[in-house]
């Protein structure tokens, strides 16, 4: 990363405080710990807000000087989002009642903004396992045997990505040193073949949820708690993008990844019953468009992802806000037992209209001046079958996110459930979100100006941008009702839906049930050879030992009349019959440490 010339050094880190608020809340009861969720946020975007441009801060660790901050007008982009996002996320989660749920929250918040405000590959990776950490409560406070399992398998995967990351910087610190550690783009050592930059990018990847690697993703979103996945969708797979816009600008694969993320997830969406996984589905096909742009590499195309990541965030948590409504009032989140809730969740069903307009990049919505960038990059460089794809997932995601989801809650049969409105905090969370949908979609150039490169001379509203997206929404809108009219479409049906984690749940287990054979047959051969020869042979040393100590001490003890009037022999024999009682046979891993040292000691010399 290049510091400009007005280098200054800055005092606070600008997660401070929301990592403060984390703290307290954990320390802190009832109201007083939800207020954290509100005043943390407000107080980190007026520090961003201080922060020039060039600016940065160093740390001394393990002997290395690392840059833990660089303030560019990326980074500054993403940590107003960042604190945009945990602000609504706190409003929408007021209402909770567990310190550690919010606690946790916040400081999954806070390593979102470490990560884009990382200076160089050590921060990243110290703020990238801030993330998996903080981040599966979420998931993990809905305290139930689904979300525990979904947990445990979301905190794999990213774990995982972590410890590819680190991988990928220690092949990089060997080969070059720690010029190798400086946040710069490593499109060409990818392209050259280097094993390390390969591993960066499939860490990368995982956050990112690439095809194949996102099954965490719809599996730990669709089981956390009512307020989770509006937190959850907010910040991992952003801070993805953000570092992918980092460090891989321009590299080609990623057109042919995003181009299939963002295809596939609409063939899973339309016959998902459960709806956040269906919103867990167009997320992946959202992020899709984002990986495009980045793998174009042109200033505008690199715009046109940030943009659409920004915009994301917004609209993507305004629907997991009113699904997350849905769930809190009625305890169901199935479309085949939905419907007819507009009639008592009015202003929900609203809300979820805004969201879906946006996400359809409906004109005067904010996903259209940010997604018709990338569409429109795409057709510019001459990737004429992404861009099909690119428009054929744009009417996708028309129809199954922005008609399918607020028609099957709301207005498709009624399921006769009459539950109330969605709390206060809720409606005023979502409000503020709807806001930002319509203000952005009708003031583009706010959001413009605030781009690394002002998305310059890009005018989002003219006729050919605008017939062309009319067209989509029409065709996607059209095959909807024809599809319902005929009977053709898939009905709302309880059921599981196979992803291709089927595959690999299905092959973990076989290779479980393998090692287990395996290992349980080693282990047996070693307790028999140590246990059933070795140690034995050393117990047996052991009683003899003892019964010789005794036989030695029996002579006098008997003359003197400790022993009693017993004979010499009787005595002798009653120690050798008892010898076995109180006696402690050499351990396994008493044995085992004593080879370990052994082996040291001839290492050492």
């Amino acid at each position: 990363m290049n510091l400009l010339a007005s280098s200054m050094e800055i005092g606070a880190h600008p997660a401070t405080a929301l990592l403060l608020g984390g703290l307290v809340a954990a320390i802190l009861r009832g109201r007083f710990a939800s207020a954290t969720l509100v005043i943390a946020p407000l107080f980190g975007l007026w520090y961003i807000s201080t922060l020039e441009v060039g600016s940065f801060s160093t740390l001394n660790l393990f002997g290395y000087e690392i840059l833990s901050v660089a303030v560019d007008s990326q980074a500054k982009l993403f940590g107003y989002l960042f604190h945009l996002a945990a602000l609504v996320a706190g409003i929408y989660s007021f209402h909770l009642k567990d310190p550690w749920q919010i606690s946790t929250a916040l400081l999954y918040a806070a390593s979102a903004v470490g990560v884009a405000f990382a200076g160089d590959l050590l921060s990243l990776f110290l703020w990238w396992e801030g993330l998996a950490i903080t981040s599966v409560f979420q998931i993990w406070g809905r305290r139930t045997k689904q979300a525990e399992d979904s947990g445990f398998r979301y905190l794999f995967f990213h774990i995982s990505s972590g410890l590819l990351l680190l991988a990928g910087i220690l092949l990089r610190f060997h080969d070059q040193g720690s010029s190798a550690l400086s946040l710069q783009p490593l499109t060409q050592s990818l392209e050259s073949g280097d094993l390390g930059s390969l591993l960066i990018l499939l860490a990368i990847g995982i956050k990112a949820a690439f095809p194949g690697l996102h099954a965490w993703l719809k599996d730990g979103y669709a089981e956390a708690t009512p307020t989770g996945p509006v937190w959850l969708c907010a910040f991992t797979t952003k801070c993805a993008v953000c570092i992918l816009a980092r460090l891989f600008p321009g590299a080609e694969v990623l057109i042919s990844i995003g181009a299939v993320m963002a295809v596939f997830p609409i063939f899973y969406a339309i016959i998902e019953n459960d709806l956040r996984r269906v919103l867990c589905y167009s997320k992946i096909n959202q992020i899709g468009f984002m990986v495009v742009g980045i793998g174009i590499g042109t200033e505008l195309a690199i715009d046109g992802a940030i943009a659409h990541a920004f915009t994301h965030v917004l609209y993507k948590g305004l629907l997991f806000m009113s699904m997350g409504a849905v769930l809190f009032r009625t305890g169901e989140i199935r479309g085949s037992h939905l419907g007819g809730l507009y009639k008592t969740m009015p202003w929900t069903t609203g809300f979820c209209i805004v969201g879906a307009a946006s996400i359809s990049a409906v004109p005067l919505f904010s996903g259209f001046v940010s997604k018709s960038i990338i569409i429109t990059e795409t057709a510019r460089n001459g990737h004429v079958l992404v861009w099909f794809c690119l428009l054929f997932a744009s009417a996708g995601v028309l129809h199954k996110a922005g008609i399918k989801i607020p028609f099957v809650a709301f207005f498709s049969r009624d399921g006769g459930m009459r539950p109330k409105e969605a709390p206060f905090n809720m409606l005023l969370a979502m409000g503020i979100s709807s806001f930002f949908c319509v203000f952005l979609g009708c003031n583009p150039q706010w959001l413009y100006s605030m781009l690394p490169n002002g998305a310059a001379g890009y005018h989002p509203y003219d006729a050919t941008h605008l017939i062309t997206q009319f067209e989509i929404l029409l065709f996607s809108a059209l095959s909807y009702i024809m599809l319902n009219l005929k009977g053709s479409h898939p009905a709302e049906l309880p059921s599981v839906n196979l992803d291709i984690d089927w595959i690999y749940r299905k092959a973990g287990r076989r290779f479980m049930r393998v090692m287990t054979f395996f290992w349980n047959g080693v282990n047996k051969k070693v307790h028999d050879v140590f246990i059933g020869i070795i140690v034995k042979k050393v117990n047996s040393f052991a009683k003899s030992g003892q019964v010789y100590v005794l036989e030695f001490f029996a002579d006098p003890l008997h003359e003197i009349g400790i022993l009693g009037s017993d004979s010499k022999a009787k005595t002798k024999a009653r120690i050798t019959k008892r010898a076995g009682l109180g006696v402690h046979p050499v351990g396994l891993t008493a044995l085992f440490g004593l080879i370990f040292l052994l082996g040291f000691l001839l290492l050492a010399q």
